[in-house]
């Protein structure tokens, strides 16, 4: 005797095959010479202690002329003093708030908010500072080096 199936039973077999295909084309291995992948638990993370920051090297190598990639983590209630660098940089915050001002007078009250999501350029040899408050904050800093920081504060 011939069986039909009703409508939620085709959907169903529907989905299974397409669950199973998405799974068996997961499984296949990805080329290392088109793509690297770097999971967080695999990601560097170098301390500085003095600075209340970490840094990742993501790409290229910042004390050298070239592009490079880094994350830049701010440790809450840290923050840097008056300084430029030699070339454009350009920031992504990818988590948190960053605090940022500008000048050569250290003014932490001046502090504005780049929450994430938010896009900053600091311009080459233009003063400024910034960090965390009561949050960890996550940057990615896109620039070329090589990478300096030269000290500006105005006592």
């Amino acid at each position: 005797m011939l069986r039909f199936l009703t409508a939620q039973q085709v959907i169903r077999v529907v989905l299974i095959a397409a669950m199973m295909f998405v799974g068996s084309a997961g499984a296949q291995e990805l080329n290392p010479k088109a793509i690297n992948i770097q999971l967080p638990k695999d990601i560097k993370w170098v301390r500085n202690v003095a600075a209340g920051s970490e840094t990742a090297v993501l790409v290229g190598d910042p004390t050298k002329p070239g592009l490079y990639v880094v994350l830049q983590k701010w440790l809450p209630n840290h923050n840097s003093r008056p300084h430029f660098h030699p070339n454009d940089r350009f920031i992504t915050v990818i988590s948190g708030t960053w605090w940022v001002n500008t000048g050569a007078k250290y003014d932490p009250a001046g502090f504005k908010p780049a929450p994430a999501g938010s896009f900053v350029t600091h311009f080459a040899k233009e003063i400024h500072y910034d960090g965390a408050k009561d949050e960890e904050c996550v940057l990615q800093i896109v620039g070329m080096g090589p990478a300096a920081s030269t000290p500006a504060e105005q006592k």
